[in-house]
């Protein structure tokens, strides 16, 4: 079916699943009893900031439903809700003016 035989799939389940337990007990069991420095605070406080356009930018300008072209209305929904977060500083007011702008654009064009 995908070329994985059941022996080498569960090699890599428990490799990733040890992976991403080392990667949280490095900061939870090695820091979790101290004070992280003021600099590094500083720092993760953008991680959310730097993660989250990361994330949706391939989708914005590379599509799926459209062989990986870029689209106007993917560009324009991703202006929408770039506006609306900016103007009202609330990300839950920016998700919906997306999902209600896809939402607009599915029924119209439909």
């Amino acid at each position: 079916m995908n070329g994985f035989t059941p022996l080498s799939l569960w090699i890599i389940i428990i490799g990733l699943a040890l992976g991403s337990f080392g990667l949280r007990f490095a900061f939870i069991g090695f820091m979790g009893g101290r004070a992280m420095p003021a600099w590094l605070m500083r720092h993760l406080r953008y991680t959310a900031v730097a993660i989250i356009p990361a994330l949706v930018a391939p989708l914005v300008i590379w599509p799926a439903p459209t062989g990986g072209e870029t689209s106007l209305p993917h560009l324009a929904i991703a202006a929408l809700t770039f506006a609306v977060g900016y103007l009202t500083r609330n990300v839950l007011w920016a998700l919906l003016a997306g999902a209600g702008g896809f939402l607009a654009l599915f029924f119209l064009a439909g």
